[in-house]
C-alpha cells in the first residue's frame, strides 16, 4: 500500500530549457519579469530564477559544463540525463519538467517506485544562492523523479528543501509585468487523459476533472491542465501536429493583478502578443521557449 500525503502537493517549480542563461534573462526582462542572479549547480547546469509572490518559480536552465553535464548523466543523475534527452529530441528550448512541492522526497520515491513510475534514483544536492542583498545562503534540495515511458519528453518531479530559502524575496518577487504568480501549467498530448494517472500520482491529487478537450487536475496551489491539440489550439493559439505522441508540456499561464499593466509593459517594449479570451498571449522566442498567457486574477 502506497505512503500518500495529507493533501495535493504544491507547484514548486517549471523547468524551462533555454539556449543559454544570458539570453533567457534578455528576453524574460524584456517580458516584465525580474530575474535572480545566475545560479549554478554542482552538475554542470546553471539557471536564472524568476520567482513569484505565490512561491513558484521559473526555472530558465542552461549547460554551464557540457563535459561537467553529460559525466553527470552517465553516471545516473535523472535531472542532467533527461535535460540531454529533451534538448536532443526537442530542440533547445521548451518546457521540460514539472517539480511539485515536498515535504518527504523518500517516501515520495518509494511510492514512485511501487507504481512503477520511477524515473531513476534520488537526487540531493546543495548550491549558493546571491540574494538581491548581496547577501549568500546555501540552499538544499533532494529530489524525487516520475517518469512514464509513452512520454519522453517530460518528466515530473518532487522537490524537498533541505534547508529552506530566505522567506524574505521580495524584491526577487516583484515584477514590471504585474505577475503574482502561476495559475495554470498547460500540458498536452493527443490522448490526453490517458496521462492523468501519471500526473495525479506526482502532484499527490487523485480528482480529475474532465473538460471538453482533456482533464484538468489541481495541485494545491495551481491547475494542471492535459489538453488535446485541438484544446491547445482553441485555448491558447498554438498549433502543434496532432500526431506528436506523447506528452509535452506547451504553455503557462500566468496570473497579474491588472492585465493593462502587463499590456502597456509589453507594447513599451516591443513585444508581440495577441488578445484571446480576456488573456494575453505570447508565443515562444528565443530564451521563451514555451508560450506565455497572462490572466487577470479577481
Amino acid at each position: 500500500m502506497n505512503e500518500h500525503s495529507a493533501k495535493p502537493r504544491p507547484l514548486d517549480h517549471v523547468v524551462l530549457p533555454v539556449v543559454n542563461i544570458d539570453l533567457a534573462r534578455e528576453r524574460l526582462g524584456k517580458l516584465g519579469f525580474t530575474v535572480a542572479a545566475d545560479a549554478r549547480h554542482p552538475f554542470g547546469t546553471e539557471n536564472a530564477c524568476v520567482f513569484f509572490a505565490d512561491k513558484t518559480y521559473l526555472e530558465p536552465l542552461g549547460i554551464a559544463s557540457v563535459r561537467e553535464s553529460e559525466a553527470s548523466a552517465r553516471q545516473g543523475n535523472v535531472f542532467t540525463a533527461r535535460n540531454r534527452a529533451f534538448r536532443f529530441r526537442c530542440g533547445e528550448e521548451g518546457l521540460s519538467a514539472v517539480a511539485f512541492g515536498s515535504e518527504d522526497a523518500d517516501i515520495d520515491h518509494r511510492n514512485f517506485v511501487r507504481d512503477g513510475a520511477s524515473a531513476g534514483e534520488m537526487l540531493a544536492f546543495s548550491r549558493p544562492m546571491t540574494m538581491p542583498d548581496g547577501s549568500e545562503s546555501i540552499a538544499g534540495f533532494r529530489l524525487a523523479f516520475a517518469g512514464d515511458l509513452r512520454a519522453p519528453d517530460l518528466f515530473l518531479f518532487t522537490v524537498e528543501r533541505v534547508n529552506p530559502l530566505p522567506a524574505d524575496r521580495g524584491a526577487l518577487e516583484a515584477h514590471a509585468n504585474g505577475v503574482t504568480g502561476i495559475a495554470e501549467v498547460v500540458l498536452c498530448a493527443p490522448d490526453a487523459a490517458a496521462f492523468a494517472a501519471f500526473v495525479s500520482l506526482a502532484s499527490a491529487q487523485s480528482a480529475v476533472e474532465n473538460t471538453g478537450f482533456g482533464v484538468k487536475i489541481a495541485a494545491s496551489n495551481v491547475k494542471i491542465s492535459l489538453m488535446t491539440p485541438e484544446g491547445l489550439e482553441a485555448y491558447f493559439e498554438v498549433a502543434v501536429p496532432s500526431a506528436d505522441r506523447g506528452l509535452r508540456g506547451r504553455a503557462i499561464l500566468f496570473a497579474v493583478a491588472d492585465l493593462a499593466v502587463t499590456e502597456a509593459h509589453l507594447a513599451a517594449n516591443g513585444v508581440t502578443y495577441t488578445r484571446k479570451n480576456n488573456r494575453i498571449l505570447v508565443k515562444p522566442a528565443p530564451g521563451q521557449g514555451t508560450l506565455f498567457a497572462f490572466e487577470e486574477t479577481r
